[in-house]
């Protein structure tokens, strides 16, 4: 078999997650916070990914591509590594908490505070916590609570009396800071909200006089996939608010739980939450939903966070000459997050202001919930301008976020449009259009990243800014094909799914495969997320065959197979995980000496070159082009934090026989030499 499958591929790209909390170059709160981050990502794979293959398994669809069996196997290898990876997961969190002890900080639980530690935790859940734990009492005739995917839970075990036992639920409040931090004189403790809700248990449940009380921690996932039914009657918008409240009520997927918890109590919340499959009990440690842990605490001491790198002005934007001015000079690149998002929200300020400026269209995928673009566009239509917004309303797990922001730019009269059920909009696009001399003149961007500045200060992303006729042009289509029912239009700069991004990428292989028949140097770097597409892997296996040289940077999910004699011996395959997290996509096609450059929304998924909007857009500067070019040699130089993706999944550090070199470092120091230059 020729192919990964993708649910063990992207298992094995959150190991590499786990590897940075186990890696001791990394700072020690980092190092907590890549659990955090592990443990999210995991939350999101059984919440989607697993809940998908129970459909499947249920559907009795037995076909899974690249693994040998049926979805209830593919359950049970699944089932295999998560309880492997769970196991590494708790050593790091062991040799993060040691490491920490060597710098006299301590975590501590309910039995090791002393009296003076007792006193100050007491009056801090008096004050601030008692107030939002409502617990509630577990009996066979009342109905069991409805639990929230995000919540973690105390399940309390409370012995009255020899024959006396009654079982209770503690939601942890999310309000507050799940740790609380003790300081003393030469050292630093701190305690989890849990073990402090533990240390009161008996003042909780005086009304019982317990006399013995205990509660363990366990965490409920549920199917997160949107069921938008097809009632007529109602808007897409209103389908989706709808579906939003079954969410909470979807199917059970995953049960992690403290492995010490009594059979008793354990048997009650398997019937009550209606666990069928033993498949879905997941045992595990003291504590659970270690997402929190990605707001861990640096005690406020500076080795124990990644040394701030202040984002760059791009150069060209470091003249008092308005942003606008310059883009219609010539092209800019922007390289978040070493480069600012800001220059975005500036070009946005100057737009509303600007009286030559007529109308701002763009697209919005994810934003953040204090959203300087969106209060942006608020502004340019106090001032008098049109504006355009495209939302998507399937942005998986932003939906009620982009609800409440249409909501909001609609009660100001911004013309909001919604996304089609049946194809998402993932392109980045924004245009503004100014009237000068009579004549329509466009400030087009085109990226591989959200207008959402909190993301774009971790994620790496890339951003063309041009006033290109051409260019503009097509991308003016896209919104208009978005706005007139996906009328057809055709494209010559860009590359737009479902249209022609499949095609086009598959003429540039071609090309190339051309080139290497013919003995000319053929070569193809790629930079993505994900490739999962099998007619894309098998081109490029032709490709590698014919003698075509490939180079792939991916971060997450590989389904191909990379180095395999006879298959793929031209394909070389790296991945990066590091401080940011590498989110750009672009492609480089030697194209025998004349290189075509392409910045895309699209990963190499059958559903972003099927069934998505994705734009991409070729580079047509000379300088842009070389800053691209220099940026896949940085990381591809990466031998740092660069791990080999090879047929058998072992996540091993590239051995490249490449110098040390940081390739996310080198690039924040490149950015600020030419800011000096």
């Amino acid at each position: 078999m020729n192919i990964i499958n993708r649910e063990l591929s992207w298992l094995s790209f959150n190991e590499r997650v786990l590897q940075e909390a186990l890696d001791p170059i990394v700072p020690l709160t980092e190092r907590m916070r890549f659990l955090g981050i592990y443990s999210n990502n995991m939350d999101e794979f059984y919440r989607v990914r697993v809940a998908n293959l129970k459909r499947l398994e249920h559907l009795k669809k037995q076909k899974i591509d690249g693994f040998n069996g049926n979805a209830e196997q593919l359950y049970q290898e699944i089932r295999k590594v998560v309880m492997k990876q769970q196991k590494q997961f708790e050593n790091a969190f062991i040799l993060i908490k040691d490491d920490f002890e060597k710098e006299n900080i301590f975590m501590l639980n309910e039995i090791k505070v002393s009296n003076k530690q007792s006193i100050i935790i007491k009056d801090y859940f008096n004050q601030n916590l008692k107030h939002v734990i409502f617990p509630i009492i577990l009996e066979k005739k009342n109905n069991f609570p409805r639990l929230r995917d995000y919540a973690i839970y105390l399940a309390v075990k409370i012995v009255e009396s020899k024959n006396k036992i009654r079982f209770a639920l503690i939601q942890i409040p999310s309000e507050y800071s799940r740790f609380f931090v003790l300081n003393e004189e030469n050292r630093i403790d701190f305690i989890l909200i849990d073990d402090i809700i533990r240390l009161q248990l008996k003042e909780i449940f005086s009304i019982f006089n317990p006399i013995e009380i205990m509660a363990y921690t366990f965490k409920f996932t549920r199917d997160a996939e949107l069921d938008i039914d097809d009632d007529l009657s109602l808007s897409f918008f209103d389908k989706i608010e709808k579906s939003l409240k079954q969410r909470k009520k979807g199917d059970p997927v995953r049960f992690v739980y403290d492995s010490k918890m009594p059979s008793d109590l354990l048997k009650f919340l398997i019937k009550s939450l209606g666990i069928n499959s033993t498949n879905n009990k997941i045992p595990g440690g003291r504590y659970h939903n270690f997402k929190d842990f990605m707001s861990f605490p640096d005690f406020n001491i500076k080795k124990f966070r990644y040394q701030p790198e202040p984002k760059q002005a791009h150069p060209l934007f470091l003249s008092e000459k308005s942003h606008i001015d310059i883009i219609l000079e010539q092209d800019v690149l922007l390289h978040f997050p070493y480069q600012k998002f800001d220059h975005v929200v500036d070009l946005l300020r100057e737009a509303a202001l600007d009286p030559k400026v007529k109308d701002i269209k763009i697209n919005i995928y994810r934003i953040a919930k204090n959203s300087d673009v969106m209060n942006a566009l608020l502004a340019c239509i106090f001032n008098g301008k049109e504006v355009t917004v495209v939302f998507e309303l399937q942005a998986r797990f932003d939906e009620e976020n982009n609800l409440w922001w249409s909501n909001r730019l609609k009660e100001f009269g911004v013309n909001v449009i919604y996304g089609s059920p049946n194809l998402k909009i993932h392109s980045k696009l924004l245009q503004i259009r100014k009237i000068i001399d009579g004549k329509d003149q466009y400030v087009t961007f085109v990226g591989t990243g959200n207008f959402n500045e909190k993301t774009a200060s971790i994620y790496s992303d890339l951003a063309l800014l041009t006033s290109d006729r051409e260019i503009s042009l097509e991308v003016n289509k896209v919104f208009k094909l978005l706005e007139n029912n996906l009328e057809r239009y055709q494209f010559r700069n860009l590359l737009v799914s479902p249209f022609n991004t499949r095609r086009k990428l598959i003429s540039y292989i071609d090309n190339e495969i051309a080139n290497a028949k013919a003995k000319k140097s053929a070569s193809i770097k790629i930079k993505i997320n994900n490739i999962t597409d099998i007619k894309i892997i098998e081109k490029l296996y032709y490709a590698s065959q014919c003698g075509v040289k490939i180079q792939m940077i991916i971060r997450g999910i590989c389904c191909m197979k990379p180095g395999v004699k006879g298959l793929s011996d031209n394909i070389e395959a790296i991945s990066l995980v590091d401080r940011y997290l590498e989110h750009s996509r672009f492609f480089i096609f030697e194209n025998n000496g004349q290189a075509i450059y392409i910045i895309s929304s699209a990963d190499l998924m059958q559903r972003n070159l099927d069934q998505r909007i994705e734009v991409g857009v070729v580079i047509k500067d000379i300088k842009i082009q070389a800053e691209i070019q220099r940026i896949f040699d940085f990381q591809w130089r990466g031998s740092i934090k660069a791990r080999s993706i090879l047929a058998d999944m072992k996540n091993t550090y590239s051995k490249r026989d490449l110098p040390p070199f940081h390739a996310q470092g080198e690039l924040y120091k490149s950015y600020i030499l030419e800011n000096k230059d």
